[in-house]
């Protein structure tokens, strides 16, 4: 895992405001013991939830779409650690890891590919290369039975989480099989074609690997359905899906329902739980919508899923704080923020 920097207290509390009379998450976070020592850090710490950043475009680039996601890590870190630490969240149970930084692949694309087409396939073989560290720290971290909590980043994520979290959870003896399942709160499928790794197609990678046994989408945007994985989806016993129209515009199910028919829908094993930002009404991302959820829509998926199934992790991505073109956000990384601690509150 060469591209991953572990942070130290001094790190946490550059960016944590410090103030007389009050206490803050990022006083209050542990850090890992032994940096060098990967392994005997997450084996002595007594967190439940070890926190991560992927801060990286390139699969978002892979897949055509405009670059951004690599920035919203920083204006996360700078929200969820001025959080007050009471006793709706204290923080004693998060372990902050740190973030990978995979600007030297980034740079060596952007200095040497000539046109788009060479760019998108040098993109695409960089994405396996971050789903081997990504897979790698994953694996770690479930084998020692914590919850990962990831901030990306692309959804190419998803694919080493899957991966990763069910090795993890094989070697730790707590699922026979090595897999398990995800549930989704997405404008799309992401179940592109296998025509190399991008953040269109992660679960249709997992699937094909064998590491995803189920697979729930919540408000899939029918505008946006290929007509292709439209029919992989509906011909597949073990994936299933409630389209935004369903629930907002005929009405046939409202939200809750529809995400109690997700988690009834996997709850016969762990879960990964994902939630991409742009599914989420005018939130900066490079899918961004004008018709979508609300922020608390996303807060209550969140807090629903976290009590209501086996966690294997939690993944947020796509989101920025500044795309390519120049849009800037100076709230996605605060909302952010509010959904990990929903998560964290509802388990807790």
């Amino acid at each position: 895992m060469q591209h991953l920097k572990i942070y130290s207290k001094e790190d946490l509390l550059s960016v944590t405001q410090i103030r007389r009379f009050e206490t803050k998450l990022g006083e209050q976070l542990a850090i890992a013991a032994h940096p060098a020592h990967l392994e005997q850090s997450l084996s002595e710490s007594k967190a439940e939830y070890v926190l991560l950043g992927i801060p990286e475009d390139i699969g978002v680039k892979a897949n055509g779409n405009m670059g951004g996601a690599d920035s919203i890590w920083v204006p996360f870190l700078q929200a969820f650690l001025n959080i007050q630490s009471n006793d709706f969240l204290g923080g004693d149970t998060v372990l902050l890891l740190g973030h990978f930084d995979f600007g030297d692949l980034q740079y060596l694309i952007e200095a040497n590919a000539h046109d788009k087409e060479e760019k998108i396939e040098a993109y695409r073989h960089a994405v396996t290369k971050i789903d081997e560290e990504v897979e790698d720290l994953i694996k770690l971290i479930t084998a020692h039975q914590k919850i990962p909590i990831v901030i990306g980043g692309g959804h190419n994520n998803a694919y080493p989480l899957i991966k990763g979290s069910a090795k993890g959870l094989h070697k730790a003896g707590l699922i026979e099989l090595a897999q398990i399942n995800a549930v989704n709160l997405d404008a799309h499928a992401d179940y592109r074609p296998i025509e190399g790794r991008h953040s269109g197609n992660a679960f249709r990678y997992a699937d094909e690997d064998g590491y995803l046994q189920k697979y729930c989408i919540i408000g899939l945007h029918e505008n946006y359905i290929q007509q292709n994985v439209w029919l992989d989806i509906v011909n597949n016993p073990f994936i299933d899906f409630i389209t935004y129209e369903d629930i907002f515009i005929l009405e046939k199910k409202n939200f809750i329902q529809a995400v109690a028919h997700a988690t009834g829908f996997t709850e016969d094993n762990y879960i990964g739980l994902e939630l991409d930002l742009d599914c989420i009404e005018n939130v900066l991302s490079s899918a961004m919508t004008p018709s979508g959820l609300s922020a608390l829509h996303a807060r209550q998926y969140v807090t629903f899923a976290a009590t209501d199934s086996k966690i294997a992790y939690l993944h947020i991505c796509e989101g920025a704080s500044q795309l390519n073109d120049g849009r800037k956000s100076e709230t996605t990384g605060k909302l952010i923020s509010y959904i990990v601690s929903d998560f964290i509150k509802a388990r807790e």
